[in-house]
């Protein structure tokens, strides 16, 4: 049976996951898929894989920069600077994991992935998250209430720590079924696998998915986690 739905493991703080995001569209209308939004931490997820975000590397996120701008111009999307960066995610990964009927949530998401990467909004700021609401029909003041009770911190906290047991270690993050591809420039392989045409032999996965055995640890400098 070929796969019925997608499920996006997303934070606003990461520009490929907005790239990501503007792409979903063309993966339901080409394959079908319903896609599922699922808001995580991804300082979370850093912190129970051991890893550090590109923002904590200068040279990565300089790189990084680069990186997503040439592939935001070969696809056509816009994007600008954001506000701040990294920034606290908190309070909009609360508002979109609210049990919304379906376009609305979607409709809200978009709306604050816009307001990051191509308003240049700061909705780490309480009033931003509202008035980005309002601007599409939903009573932001009230969104914003219900996202600061403990029930929807509650939510959050169990959809990253369900994420990490799902061995989703960074954003974005497209599962299916057992199977997992990370960032967006992973949309090739995932459009592969929807289409029942995925490259990776089964056979050959077997024998490299045990860990291998290392014969040498990588020195830690000094001061360096």
């Amino acid at each position: 049976m070929p796969p019925t739905a997608v499920r996006f493991y997303f934070d606003y703080v990461s520009p490929n996951a907005y790239l990501a995001w503007t792409q979903l569209p063309l993966l339901v209308e080409r394959f079908g898929v319903d896609i599922v939004p699922v808001p995580v931490l991804f300082a979370g997820l850093l912190e129970a894989h051991g890893r550090v975000a590109p923002a904590e590397v200068p040279v990565h996120i300089r790189w990084m920069w680069k990186n997503v701008l040439r592939k935001a111009a070969i696809l056509s999307v816009a994007m600008n600077r954001p506000a701040s960066h990294p920034f606290n995610p908190l309070l909009a990964l609360r508002v979109s994991s609210l049990p919304l009927p379906a376009p609305e949530r979607l409709g809200l998401i978009d709306a604050l992935f816009q307001a990051v990467w191509v308003r240049g909004l700061e909705i780490s700021d309480p009033r931003v998250v509202e008035d980005v609401a309002d601007e599409i029909g939903l009573p932001g003041a009230a969104l914003v209430a219900r996202a600061q009770e403990a029930g929807s911190k509650a939510r959050l906290r169990k959809q990253t720590d369900d994420a990490i047991a799902r061995n989703v270690f960074g954003v974005p993050s497209m599962e299916v079924g057992d199977e997992l591809f990370w960032g967006y420039d992973d949309f090739p392989y995932l459009a592969l696998y929807l289409d029942g045409d995925d490259p990776l032999d089964p056979d050959t996965w077997k024998k490299w998915s045990d860990p291998l055995v290392p014969s040498a640890v990588r020195p830690r400098r000094k001061g360096l986690a």
